[in-house]
């Protein structure tokens, strides 16, 4: 059996990546998603099962037993995604901002990179109001934006606008036939 491949579905805040992803698991029932653990406060109506959230001092001591992919600090809260179970036996799914992203693709160079832009900065802040993001906290995800678009274009393996979900999704679903066909 071969290696689970790992696919990093990366973009900054109000991109719709979580969207993107939610839909890709219903078509493709071969994806594991890695639930990221998280110090954030859940947001009000946001599902229980968006983050694993968890104390500061419970983010540590996963730190401290080396059980994250990655990790980093964003906007004051830590974000990690777990080091999977070795037998799970599916492909495995990260959705993560970018820092993250680089670290998994430096550790895993196979991984399958893709970068989610949002269709204009107008549509990403209306995504991230909607969502119910602080204004503060909207204001600073369009300005690294900017940056992590740059970075996140010039590190990706793929590159998806989600202008319209079927039609990234699609995009998404090919890059990872792909993918899987190449690793033989």
């Amino acid at each position: 059996m071969s290696k689970p491949l790992i696919i990093v579905v990366s973009g900054p805040g109000g991109a719709g990546k979580g969207t993107l992803v939610d839909v890709l698991l219903e078509r493709d029932t071969a994806l594991w998603l890695s639930r990221s653990w998280t110090t954030r406060a859940q947001r009000e109506g946001e599902p229980d099962d968006a983050y694993v959230f968890v104390s500061r001092d419970q983010f540590h001591r996963r730190i401290g037993d080396q059980g994250f992919l990655e990790w980093t600090e964003f906007l004051g809260n830590l974000y990690g995604s777990p080091i999977p179970d070795d037998d799970i036996g599916n492909d495995i799914v990260l959705e993560i901002e970018l820092h993250g992203a680089k670290q998994v693709k430096e550790q895993h160079p196979e991984a399958l990179l893709v970068f989610v832009m949002p269709p204009s900065r107008q549509e990403q802040e209306r995504r991230l109001r909607e969502r119910g993001d602080p204004y503060r906290h909207v204001m600073q995800r369009l300005k690294k934006a900017e940056s992590e678009e740059r970075e996140g274009t010039a590190l990706a393996d793929v590159v998806i606008v989600n202008d319209d979900l079927d039609r990234a999704v699609t995009e998404l679903v090919l890059a990872i036939g792909v993918a899987r066909r190449s690793r033989g």
